[in-house]
């Protein structure tokens, strides 16, 4: 008899572990445990999202007939980690083995592959995750001939290997990316579909209850709960992406509107993450949409490359690189995160907005994390250590191998241009272009330097002389600095002055 241990992101029935075991024979272990749901201050809609998901899932397990042994969530329970529930699960039934699929995050794999077959004095037996569409292995020897890594090759190659929007060996349409066809602002149509409802049962209320009482001093609210807690309910959400909000989604992906919560998105990586839903299901029925004529090309390929290219390629390099890469800070940013980032009572509307988005949803779409909160913490130099760390605590669909490489690398550049060739910094003019959010703000985006100024654009600015000598010889920056160079000097003097006192006050913004 064999154990096998089933994680909060492994809720799949196409798991490598159940189809290792034996219903027959084998047990299932599972486990809502203080040191997993603690270790970071996690937003308690995704502690209940998770908590609920997995015993709606070992449910469906016992259904199917296999033994599940769960444990419920007890703040003071002396098996607090996932290493006391399984020695207590080996003294119980005396396995010949663990058997668990690779996880997520390097801390926990490392911990079950190094230490756990001394402390357990069994085989740990770990299978390969197949859920994704390039394994550890594929993605390293990818990356092994090459100087420098670019998501765009390796987006190229696994459209190649999967054959997703090809026809005869080329990309459909004649291009691999239509992103340039990607960037509209959105001014008040179409409309934004009505997201679904789903129903909430038992185990649901139960959770909610449970999450409410034990992790009430966590940044979020559960007031607006409304995630998919099974998996009927994921390809419920799926359908209603791929059916409402698919066919807009490629033209306003990037759009940024006060108030609204998630506009054309699809929401969908939370369940991806989790288990609920395969990536090759849901790229499926986007391709699937497409060859029916339903949504254009610029929006599938751009919503596909979002799942076969990023997704992937930052997995391929966390674990190509951990644990090294959790400690990059190469541009040197130390300062402390601003209370408004656990708080969301900031002046700055676009920032404000979004901190609302996530404490209320424990959501923003990909750039709200990246041109507004990740903007502002890139230019005004904020610990990579912080940073991460929040962005790995408020979303839903934050996991240490997908949050971290786009927040050290993509986001805040700390890798030094490893994940990508240059830093995604901007001025507040971006966000106005946009989004809404600066018709709604008390600080101006047209000035630098005046005292109602928006804070991003002397950062900006400052940011960018600052690190003039790294940055001034990348090609894709050269107007930057020509731009800079042109200014007068005074006007300069004073944009640089300015933000010197933003940095001096960050947590009065």
């Amino acid at each position: 008899m064999r154990i096998g241990l089933i994680l909060g992101d492994q809720l799949s029935g196409q798991l490598a572990t159940l189809q290792a075991l034996d219903r027959q024979q084998d047990r299932i272990v599972m486990a809502e445990v203080l040191e997993e749901a603690e270790y970071v201050a996690h937003h308690p809609q995704k502690i209940a999202l998770l908590f609920s998901a997995m015993r709606h899932f070992a449910k469906q397990l016992q259904a199917e007939g296999w033994q599940v042994s769960y444990q419920l969530f007890q703040r003071h329970s002396p098996r607090r980690s996932l290493l006391d529930v399984v020695q207590q699960a080996c003294r119980q039934w005396q396995p010949q083995a663990v058997v668990v699929t690779e996880c997520g995050e390097y801390r926990l794999q490392q911990a079950i592959t190094m230490q756990w077959p001394q402390i357990l004095g069994i085989p740990v037996q770990v299978y390969r995750d197949q859920r994704f569409f390039c394994s550890r292995e594929q993605f390293a020897s990818w990356a092994s001939d090459k100087k420098q890594l670019r998501m765009e090759y390796f987006y190229r190659e696994m459209r190649k290997r999967t054959g997703y929007l090809m026809q005869d060996g080329k990309p459909l349409g004649g291009q691999w990316n239509f992103d340039a066809d990607n960037r509209k602002r959105w001014n008040g149509s179409p409309a934004f579909p009505a997201p679904p409802v789903f129903e909430r049962d038992a185990i649901d209320h139960e959770v909610l209850a449970l999450v409410a009482r034990e992790f009430a001093s966590h940044p979020g609210s559960l007031d607006n709960f409304a995630w998919a807690t099974t998996r009927a309910q994921a390809l419920q959400a799926l359908e209603f992406f791929i059916a409402q909000a698919l066919a807009h989604f490629g033209d306003f992906q990037d759009a940024m509107v006060r108030g609204e919560s998630r506009l054309f998105h699809s929401l969908l990586s939370p369940y991806m993450n989790c288990g609920l839903l395969l990536p090759a299901e849901v790229c499926d029925a986007a391709q699937a949409a497409y060859t029916a004529g339903k949504v254009p090309l610029n929006a599938v390929e751009g919503f596909i490359r979002q799942i076969l290219g990023w997704r992937e390629y930052v997995r391929g390099i966390y674990w190509l690189h951990m644990p090294q890469y959790a400690k990059e800070n190469q541009l040197d940013a130390g300062r402390a995160l601003p209370r408004y980032y656990w708080d969301g009572n900031t002046g700055m509307a676009c920032m404000a907005d979004c901190f609302r988005n996530t404490f209320q949803h424990a959501y923003a779409h990909h750039i709200q994390r990246l041109m507004i909160t990740g903007n502002f913490a890139l230019l005004a130099g904020i610990s990579p250590a912080e940073v991460c760390a929040w962005y790995l605590a408020v979303y839903a669909d934050a996991y240490d191998w997908v949050e971290l490489p786009n927040t050290l690398g993509m986001v805040l550049h700390a890798d030094g241009g490893y994940l990508g060739s240059k830093p995604y910094a901007a001025s507040g003019n971006y966000i106005h272009k946009m989004s809404d959010y600066c018709q709604h703000c008390q600080y101006n985006v047209k000035t630098r330097h005046e005292q109602d100024s928006c804070p991003f654009n002397s950062l900006y600015w400052h940011f960018m002389q600052q690190h003039r000598t790294r940055f001034a010889s990348n090609p894709r920056m050269g107007m930057v600095f020509r731009t800079l160079d042109s200014m007068d000097a005074q006007q300069r003097q004073l944009t640089m002055a300015r933000a010197e006192y933003l940095l001096a006050h960050l947590d009065t913004l």
